[in-house]
């Protein structure tokens, strides 16, 4: 009986957060990222890139926006046509710009982002334990199979192909999971992994991270006994994201203000 509980708990999680992971829509940026239509219409009518990047950097001006491209401009998608907030990447798959993005996962047919990366992670483990669980219950039958205990030639095959393929699946998701977990404990998408987000002192790949405590409650929230569980938890609204250091906290279109009118102050006899 202990068995079978722990065996449909185990389903009723993996089958849940799966349903999660597929059917939660990406988040896409507020409308207030998006251009007007008269900024719109400037910028595409401008041809010199110098002031299209002036043009872009006023609009930036009263967003919360730190992060820029690898030129130090404004991240800007021509496609969706709006100012990208921190960590929001454009899925051509999706075909639109997606909050805090990860990855495009073919598993689960959807954009992993800000809105399902905490159930992606818990899709992993309980899967992880699900294929694990199955292996263990399965081997002591795989014995009685090598000791000749078992006679149904049937039994035996499926015996062998379970026990293969939740070894095989577990031993993959071993190592996604852990990979994930490496990258929650440093506060890094898949995508700043391999491209570190550029701030005003340049790319830095720990400008997000705040310690592994932090870093934790980034994803799974501060109520501990929502962690398990695949319910939205995560902390913020995908648009803004804590910073490691002080100084990348400001926009960096007002740094370079408040620099300049240092540097004209200290100019000043």
């Amino acid at each position: 009986v202990a068995y079978l509980v722990i065996f449909h708990i185990l389903f009723v999680l993996f089958v849940w957060t799966y349903w999660k992971s597929v059917f939660t829509l990406p988040v896409q940026p507020d409308k207030k990222f998006h251009m007007s239509y008269a900024d719109q219409e400037r910028y595409e009518n401008e041809e010199r890139p110098e002031v299209q990047r002036q043009i872009l950097a006023e609009i930036a001006r009263k967003l919360p926006v730190y992060t820029r491209t690898g030129n130090g401009g404004i991240r800007f998608c021509d496609r969706c046509q709006l100012i990208k907030p921190d960590r929001c990447h454009h899925c051509s798959v999706c075909a639109m710009c997606v909050l805090k993005m990860d990855h495009h996962c073919p598993w689960v047919n959807n954009c992993i982002g800000f809105s399902n990366y905490k159930f992606f992670l818990l899709f992993l483990a309980y899967s992880l334990l699900y294929c694990l669980y199955i292996a263990a219950t399965v081997f002591k039958y795989f014995i009685k199979y090598w000791t000749g205990e078992l006679t149904n030639g049937r039994s035996k095959f499926h015996i062998l192909f379970l026990l293969f393929v939740a070894i095989m699946f577990f031993v993959s998701l071993m190592f996604l999971f852990g990979y994930h977990c490496w990258l929650v404990s440093r506060n890094r998408s898949t995508l700043e992994a391999f491209s570190a987000p550029v701030f005003q002192n340049g790319p830095d790949k720990n400008g997000f991270n705040l310690g592994f405590v932090k870093n934790l409650q980034q994803v799974f929230g501060e109520e501990k006994k929502l962690w398990l569980l695949p319910i939205a938890s995560s902390q913020g609204d995908g648009h803004f994201f804590p910073m490691r250091a002080s100084c990348e906290a400001r926009n960096p279109l007002l740094a370079n203000e408040e620099q300049w009118e240092e540097d004209g102050i200290d100019e000043e006899p």
